[in-house]
């Protein structure tokens, strides 16, 4: 599990960043174009390549964010459950879900170091709405390339990624055993409880005062 999310960190930071015109931007022209405005970033920014935590989380916030569809990806991981829950606890489970996504990578995103990407011909046809966009990450020092996968659909916002499949395994699937195990012992705010801690730890404690 570890070893599949930390490929899928890597995944998410190749994905870049959405773009202003995204609704008029083919999927893999945006999938292309973003993780290299992102790739720049990085490169040019010592305090990020050093682990700055503010400049990491704004990076995110303004970058990473706007490229996937959150809800759908917590929908798909929670899977049947989803069903199960009100408004209130599916607006509670993306939150968390987000939140345990983006604080695991954003810990994680000093860490790049100089991997670079292959782009593949996208397979679609006119009307498509629901399209893989198709990547191999080759990693330094003679590791084995990565194939990394964004399944992406249209909405009235854009190309959003609903899930990331890495070595061919999928990110939501991943996810969804333990969410469906943690929703059968405790129900579904037992699965809140579990993200929300998960969020504390690695927020880290809060400063002390005085």
């Amino acid at each position: 599990m570890k070893k599949s999310l930390s490929r899928f960190l890597m995944a998410v930071f190749f994905a870049g960043a959405a773009v202003a015109t995204a609704a008029e931007v083919a999927p893999d022209v945006l999938i292309r174009e973003t993780s290299q405005d992102v790739l720049a970033i990085v490169k040019k920014d010592k305090d990020i390549q050093a682990g700055d935590k503010k400049k990491i989380h704004d990076l995110v916030d303004a970058k990473i964010l706007p490229l996937f569809d959150f809800k759908r990806m917590t929908q798909l991981a929670v899977g049947r459950g989803w069903r199960q829950a009100n408004p209130a606890q599916q607006e509670a489970l993306v939150k968390e879900f987000r939140t345990l996504l983006v604080r695991t990578y954003s810990s994680s995103l000093a860490a790049y170091k100089g991997h670079t990407i292959d782009y593949r011909p996208l397979k679609m046809q006119p009307g498509d709405t629901d399209v893989t966009v198709k990547t191999v990450v080759t990693q330094p020092g003679g590791q084995p390339p990565i194939p990394i996968d964004y399944s992406m659909q249209k909405n009235p916002e854009g190309w959003k990624v609903y899930d990331v499949v890495v070595d061919n395994v999928s990110l939501v699937t991943n996810y969804r055993g333990s969410f469906n195990s943690e929703i059968r012992q405790s129900g579904i705010d037992g699965l809140i409880k579990t993200l929300v801690d998960k969020n504390r730890t690695a927020e880290g404690p809060s400063p002390s005062k005085g």
